[in-house]
């Protein structure tokens, strides 16, 4: 273990203790798959109370950093490195050439990529979703929802939202695999040309259901991304749900400095 932090700065003990941990964590000193000191341990070791050594594994847990185990203690992960994601996968040349956004962006990065379909079929369109779509909460879309995995571990999981009078009459949307490309190169062969796709990030924490599906702490940062997809007559024909582990990603824009 490092050396307790001073106790000069001017905030909580408990998080001069966690800062600490995770920087033993990112500095390598708590390798993956090292156990994180016992309560006992960390008590004796920051003069603290049971109650603020607690705490401070609250916030090491909420880093997405460990892996508590009932009864066997915290352990550090091992987690792969993070890897980009760039506005550059929505790229058409990209979906010509047969490679979907995810797949483009993993072989980028040298990563393996694997995409689990959990769900596809007719849904009704809740509140938000219906709202970007311009249709009726409850008017019938289809709903596409996937879990994506790098080098085996789960970092994303994303549901596609399609209006019902653009999907119907493209069986591949219906498939668990709609060809190369993706849904994006069967709408665009369909006449939905895209003319651009607009997302919005918001972070916060994992509740407990998503941080199972991520292998994630209870708690663990998250990126939640909404997209809409908007073809060149102003058309949003799909909006996609994500949610990202928040410690897999670092984003990156292009964005033009021209008018």
């Amino acid at each position: 273990m490092g050396a307790a932090v001073g106790g000069g700065k001017a905030v909580p003990r408990y998080l001069q203790i966690a800062e600490d941990i995770i920087h033993q964590v990112r500095a390598g000193s708590l390798k993956p798959g090292d156990q994180v000191p016992s309560e006992a341990d960390l008590i004796e070791r920051y003069g603290v109370s049971g109650g603020t050594v607690r705490k401070a594994m609250l916030e090491v847990r909420a880093s997405g950093l460990v892996d508590t185990r009932h009864g066997k203690g915290s352990y550090v992960k091992a987690r792969p490195p993070v890897r980009h994601r760039s506005s550059d996968r929505f790229r058409r040349s990209l979906r010509q050439g047969g490679k979907a956004a995810y797949l483009a962006e993993s072989e980028q990065s040298g990563a393996t990529a694997k995409v689990s379909v959990i769900l596809i079929g007719p849904t009704e369109a809740p509140q938000g979703i219906a709202e970007r779509l311009d249709v009726q909460v409850g008017t019938k879309v289809l709903a596409r929802r996937r879990l994506y995995f790098r080098n085996g571990t789960p970092v994303e999981t994303a549901t596609s939202y399609l209006p019902w009078d653009v999907v119907r009459d493209i069986p591949e949307l219906f498939e668990e695999n709609p060809g190369g490309g993706g849904i994006y190169a069967r709408l665009e062969e369909h006449g939905h040309v895209f003319a651009e796709f607009v997302e919005s990030l918001q972070a916060r924490p994992a509740a407990k259901a998503e941080a199972s599906e991520l292998a994630l702490s209870p708690g663990a940062p998250v990126v939640h991304l909404i997209r809409e997809a908007i073809t060149d007559v102003g058309r949003v024909v799909e909006v996609c749900d994500t949610l990202m582990a928040a410690d897999q990603f670092v984003f990156e824009f292009r964005i033009p400095a021209a008018d």
